[in-house]
C-alpha cells in the first residue's frame, strides 16, 4: 500500500515550518557563538544547539517532573538500606590544551565534560591554551554552543541531565558520584581530543589534570580558525579582541564598531568578518550579515563557520538549493564539524526530492547527536514512510514524539503515527504516560 500525496505533502509542510522556526530561534538564541564545536564545532558537538522552547513549531524544553518539589514523608531514622544524599561540592580543575605539534590552539577551545555521551561546556581556554574551570558551575560566561541542546543548557534540566545541582550558597556543586562515567575533553572542529577520566576524582584532589592534546583528523581541510589571523596587524588584532569582548557583553553596537575597524585595517581578516556577521545577525541586519560572511569566505574559503551561518540564513528563507550548496561545501571541508550541517542538508535535499542524500545525512546527524534535533527523527519517519518502511517510520515518529511531546505539531505527529501504523498493519502503540 502506498502513502498518498496528501500525506507526503502534510509531512513536507510540517517539516518546512519546523526547520524555519528552528532557524529563527537559533538566530535569536546565540548567533554570536560560532556554530559548530562552538553554535559555535565540531565539537561534539551541541546544542547550538536545538532551539529554545517557546518558538512556534519548535519543541520546548521538557518540563519538570510533576513529582519534583514534593517533600517526602519524614522518618526519624533512615531505613537500613536507604542511602543518604551525597554532598554537593565545588570541584575545580585546571590544565592546558596543546596541538599535536606542541603549539597552543589557534583559537579559544571549549572544555567539555562528557557524561554518558552527553557533552556539557564547562569553560574556555585562554590565548595560551590554559584553562581553569569549576565543574557544574554557573557558566554564564560560556556562550551557548551549537553543539549543546537547549535542554542541556536549561537550568531546570541541569540537575538531572548534567549532574549538577545548586548549593545553598547560590553556586552549583557536583557530587563525586556524579562524575562516574564522565570524561573531560577539549572540543575543536576537525580535531580529536585526548580525554581525562573523571571517575573517582574527589574535591580535595590536585586540580591540575595536566595537558590535553588535540590531534588533527584525516580528510579535514577546513577549520573554525583561519591562517589569515597570523598576518593581521597589531591594531586590527586589538580591535578584533575588543569587538569580541563587547559581543560577550551583548553590547552589539560597540562590537560592530570595533569589528568594522578591524576589517577596515585588514580586509583579509576572515575571522573578524565572521564575527562581524554574527553581530549583524544579533541586530537583525541580515543582509549585512550575509555580506560579512561572504567577505569572510573571500578572505579564507576554508573557514567553515561562515558556510554554517549562510546555510542557516538560507534555510530561514526556504532557499533549499543554497542550503544544499553551503552544507555540501562545509561537509567536504570538514565532515566532523557538527551535526548541524548534516541536518540542514537533509532537510534541503528532502525538499529538493533527493531522498537518498537526505536519508544519508539525517542518519549521520542522528549518529552524531540523537537528541539535538528532535525534528531529525520526524524527517527520518517521512523518508522511511516514502520507502514503505512503515515499521522504521513508526519507530522514528515515536522517538520524535517522545523527545518533543509539547511541540506545536505534536497532535499532527500523533495523527501521522496513527496513519503509518495503519499502513503497516501493526496495532497502534499505547501512548506513554505524560
Amino acid at each position: 500500500m502506498k502513502t498518498g500525496p496528501a500525506f507526503r505533502h502534510f509531512v513536507s509542510v510540517a517539516l518546512a515550518l519546523l526547520v524555519c522556526a528552528s532557524m529563527l530561534a537559533a538566530q535569536e538564541a546565540g548567533a554570536q557563538a560560532p556554530p559548530a564545536s562552538p553554535p559555535g564545532g565540531g565539537g561534539t558537538g551541541g546544542q547550538q544547539p536545538g532551539a529554545p522552547g517557546g518558538a512556534p513549531g519548535v519543541p520546548g524544553t521538557p518540563g519538570r517532573d510533576p513529582g519534583m518539589g514534593r517533600q517526602p514523608q519524614q522518618q526519624p531514622f533512615p531505613e537500613p538500606r536507604q542511602q543518604m544524599p551525597e554532598m554537593q561540592r565545588m570541584i575545580f580543575l585546571s590544565g592546558k590544551v596543546v596541538m599535536d605539534d606542541g603549539t597552543p590552539p589557534p583559537e579559544q577551545v571549549v572544555i567539555e565534560r562528557v557524561c554518558n555521551g552527553m557533552p556539557r561546556p564547562e569553560g574556555y581556554t585562554d590565548s595560551k591554551g590554559r584553562f581553569s574551570i569549576q565543574l557544574g558551575g554557573n557558566n554564564a560566561a560560556v556562550m551557548m554552543d551549537a553543539s549543546v541542546s537547549s535542554a542541556e543548557m536549561d537550568p531546570s534540566a541541569m540537575g538531572s541531565r548534567s549532574g549538577a545541582s545548586r548549593s545553598p550558597f547560590g553556586q552549583r556543586g557536583i557530587s563525586e558520584r556524579d562524575l562516574m562515567g564522565c570524561d573531560l575533553r577539549a572540543s575543536l572542529a576537525g580535531f580529536r581530543s585526548d580525554v581525562v577520566n573523571l571517575s573517582g576524582r574527589r574535591a580535595m584532589d590536585n586540580p591540575d589534570i595536566g595537558t590535553i592534546v588535540l590531534h588533527r583528523l584525516a580528510k579535514v581541510e577546513g577549520f573554525t580558525f583561519s591562517a589569515t589571523t597570523a598576518f593581521a596587524p597589531k591594531d586590527a588584532r586589538k580591535a578584533f579582541e575588543k569587538g569580541r569582548q563587547e559581543t560577550k557583553k551583548k553590547k552589539f553596537a560597540n562590537a560592530e564598531k570595533e569589528l568594522k575597524k578591524a576589517v577596515g585595517l585588514y580586509p583579509k581578516f576572515a575571522v573578524a568578518w565572521y564575527e562581524l556577521g554574527t553581530v549583524y545577525q544579533q541586530q537583525n541586519k541580515l543582509d549585512d550579515a550575509r555580506n560579512a560572511y561572504q567577505e569572510s569566505l573571500k578572505a579564507d574559503p576554508k573557514l567553515v563557520t561562515p558556510y554554517a551561518q549562510l546555510a542557516r540564513l538560507a534555510a530561514t528563507d526556504q532557499k533549499w538549493r543554497e542550503v544544499a550548496d553551503y552544507t555540501s561545501t562545509l561537509l567536504r571541508l570538514n565532515p566532523f564539524f557538527s551535526p548541524d550541517p548534516y541536518f540542514y542538508s537533509a532537510v534541503a535535499n528532502y525538499n529538493l526530492q533527493k531522498f537518498d542524500v537526505s536519508e544519508e545525512h539525517v542518519r549521520e546527524a542522528l549518529k552524531m547527536d540523537p537528541q539535538r534535533f528532535p525534528q531529525a527523527h520526524h524527517l527520518l519517519a517521512a523518508l522511511l514512510a516514502n520507502k514503505h518502511d512503515y515499521k522504521g517510520a513508526a519507530d522514528a515518529m515515536r522517538t520524535y514524539i517522545k523527545l518533543a511531546p509539547n511541540a506545536a505539531n505534536s497532535a499532527q505527529a500523533r495523527q501521522q503515527l496513527a496513519e503509518i501504523e495503519r499502513l503497516s498493519g501493526a496495532p497502534p502503540a499505547k501512548p506513554e504516560a505524560q
